[in-house]
């Protein structure tokens, strides 16, 4: 895909809930499987939709996969001192070295936690190619200010363990363009994914508690099956009602304006109205501003104040004709 996530997450409202795919993830995932539906032709709603799935499946791995690269920057971090403990057994020089940061509380926690072990064994996936990078991590780290005041400090609690990792996260793993490349010649997904999923995993270290041990919970893919089912809906609904959407945006339009909208702008149009049509439960307003944020990124500077006038119109021609109803 061709959009990335970073630019529009550094600009949108994203609530965060305690799941990996929420409402707005979807919505971006809508807008990106839509235009490239229609970029390709428009001939299979079937494949469309499970490259919709797909989509969203994918970013869930890469959350997984994420919190995997901590634990093997702490197990190169592990081989490196128990390198030097050897190395200082045998000479006698200097100082044994510290133990403190392959014994931090919150990182051993992770390595076993049960739903990643899982995710591991499942997916078969490890960052065992990708030693050389890893140890660049750990290289940086070990250079940083915050790592040398935990090292120095005269004692440690979880949450100094848990806060040194997060801290680690945003300032080393977060905006890494070695990793983005990495990730990238993985999979073409996770590099439009990643700026988002980096908020989801750094959400994941704030929640992790001591006294959960290994059963701690990560975020599931879905909060419930509710949301999946909005994506469902809101995808087929987006292009099995199109020409009826389209005719709503045609009709408050004039004929020569609604032949130049841009496609971007009109896909982005249509989903909005098979939002408002299809989810009485949804306010209007959430339905319009989420669009008109997607718009201001994804489109032309004069795409936002356009797509929320043009909106607007149609939803207040659709109430009065009572054929938009909203609890």
């Amino acid at each position: 895909m061709f959009f990335s996530l970073k630019y529009l997450f550094l600009q949108l409202k994203v609530q965060i809930y305690n799941c990996m795919i929420n409402r707005e993830i979807i919505r971006l995932k809508v807008v990106q499987v839509t235009y490239a539906y229609y970029q390709n032709g428009g001939k299979n709603v079937d494949v469309a939709e499970k490259e919709l799935f797909f989509s969203l499946a994918k970013a869930y791995d890469l959350y997984n996969y994420l919190l995997m690269l901590m634990v093997e920057i702490n197990r190169i971090a592990t081989r490196s001192v128990e390198t030097a403990q050897n190395k200082h057994k045998r000479t006698g020089e200097g100082e044994a070295p510290s133990t403190r940061f392959i014994e931090n509380r919150f990182i051993n926690q992770l390595e076993v936690n049960a739903q990643l072990q899982e995710f591991q064994e499942s997916q078969k996936k490890s960052w065992s190619d990708e030693e050389t990078f890893v140890r660049s991590l750990y290289q940086k780290i070990i250079e940083t200010d915050y790592y040398k005041e935990y090292m120095a400090a005269e004692t440690t609690t979880y949450a100094d363990d848990r806060e040194l990792w997060r801290k680690i996260y945003k300032n080393i793993i977060c905006n890494n363009e070695e990793l983005d490349a990495i990730l990238e010649d993985i999979s073409l997904y996770w590099n439009d994914d990643k700026y988002i999923v980096d908020t989801f995993v750094l959400k994941t270290i704030k929640r992790f508690e001591e006294a959960n041990g290994s059963k701690q919970e990560l975020l599931p893919e879905f909060k419930d099956e509710e949301d999946r089912e909005f994506a469902h809906k809101l995808f087929r609904h987006t292009l099995l009602n199109a020409e009826y959407y389209r005719s709503l945006i045609a009709g408050n339009t004039k004929n020569w304006e609604f032949n130049r909208i841009a496609l971007m702008d009109l896909v982005i149009m249509q989903i909005a109205l098979a939002e408002m049509l299809t989810f009485p439960n949804i306010p209007l307003s959430v339905t319009i501003n989420e669009y008109v944020d997607i718009a201001k990124v994804y489109s032309t500077p004069r795409s936002g104040s356009y797509v929320n006038g043009l909106l607007d119109a149609i939803a207040k021609k659709l109430i009065a004709e009572k054929k938009l109803i909203k609890k």
